[in-house]
């Protein structure tokens, strides 16, 4: 009786799932021979790959498990990105508003109000300091909180100008932003030092805008990455000093209107004689509530006085904004900070203000008065 090699079902099973690639159909063979001749049995073996569902599965589950962090990874990356963009464009915006008022007050030559301090910011707005080389510095601030605030915007984006990639983008804001640092860093000790007792609330206000741009990018940046670009940096920084020392180097030590004053309070006699108009009008303003403000050292409120004459003046609400004398960094009494003055004299009359001198007439006609001779 013939045999022949043949496979079971389980073992086809097997061979059918893990048999080795074979390029071309391979027969196996086998003969056992008896007393006769038996013909020969042959089975076909077919060349199919080792394939395995189970493990394919657990490799393809293994793979999503694995980007699954990879992608949350990246989507906190880039969301963390874009908040730091928006907070140092608000910042920037700021800023903006804030150099666009100033610069206006010098286009218009307005005197800037100063929520602190009195008219005493007006002072460090309006001296020397004010200027590099020329050019105003609250239109230079204003041309830098601009820069900042649009790269920021498109940095948010994604829509860089001149094929300029994220990084680069991002080390362009450090570098402006510590320039303006460093700037405001210069202008608090020229504060300190050359207006000691002045406040500035602009002042203040923009050199805090200033470093906090500067730490965000710092931070934006990276350490690795500013590790690199230190060196430059420091150039920068010391471009920037150099600079603004060189433009103020020429500055007497001190401003003129901030030199250190030590004026003790005085009268100064009106010797003029009143006319009867004067008195009348006098009289008139003092009956409505009308009031005068001035300074002891204001030439412009004695020459107004001196208009009235010296009967007259006697009768006026006068109101001596510094009756205890002047130093540098004295502030004005509290009912002359109240009326928001911007300059001496300031005569409010029914509620409305007039600076400086004032003839007769214009006071008789804003406060109502006619005189009967």
């Amino acid at each position: 009786m013939a045999s022949f090699i043949g496979l079971s079902a389980s073992q086809s099973q097997f061979l059918y799932r893990c048999s080795l690639p074979i390029s071309s159909p391979a027969f196996i063979s086998s003969s056992v021979h008896l007393k006769k001749q038996a013909p020969v049995r042959r089975l076909l073996v077919l060349p199919i790959k080792c394939s395995s569902s189970g493990p394919s599965q657990d490799t393809e589950s293994e793979a999503e498990t694995t980007s699954v962090p990879s992608s949350s990874s990246f989507s906190s990356s880039l969301a963390s990105s874009n908040s730091t963009y928006n907070w140092r464009a608000g910042i920037g915006a700021v800023g903006i508003i804030e150099t666009a008022y100033l610069t206006y007050l010098k286009l218009s030559g307005s005197d800037a109000f100063c929520p602190l301090g009195g008219g005493s910011c007006g002072d460090v707005l309006n001296s020397d300091y004010a200027f590099i080389f020329g050019v105003s510095l609250p239109l230079l601030g204003l041309i830098a909180y601009g820069f900042v605030t649009t790269l920021s915007l498109q940095l948010s984006a994604k829509n860089l100008p001149f094929g300029i990639n994220e990084t680069t983008g991002r080390l362009l804001l450090l570098g402006s932003t510590t320039s303006m640092a460093t700037a405001s860093a210069y202008f608090l000790y020229i504060l300190s030092t050359k207006f000691a007792g002045t406040s500035c609330s602009y002042c203040l206000v923009s050199a805090l805008l200033s470093i906090n741009l500067f730490f965000i990018s710092l931070k934006d940046v990276g350490l690795q990455e500013v590790q690199k670009v230190v060196g430059l940096q420091v150039c920068i920084a010391s471009l920037v000093f150099a600079t603004l020392s060189t433009s103020y180097s020429n500055l007497p030590s001190a401003p003129s209107s901030q030199a250190n004053i030590d004026l003790p309070y005085f009268t100064t006699e009106i010797t003029k004689e009143s006319s009867p108009f004067a008195l009348s009008l006098a009289r008139h303003l003092h009956s409505i509530g009308a009031k005068m403000y001035g300074a002891f050292w204001c030439s412009h409120c004695l020459e107004q006085k001196e208009m009235f004459g010296r009967e007259a003046a006697k009768l006026l609400d006068y109101i001596e904004c510094f009756p205890d004398g002047y130093k540098t960094g004295t502030k004005m009494i509290k009912a002359c900070a109240d009326a928001n003055l911007e300059g001496f004299p300031t005569w409010v009359i029914n509620g409305q203000v007039l600076s400086g001198e004032m003839e007769l007439e214009k006071l008789a006609e804003v406060s109502g008065f006619q005189f009967n001779e």
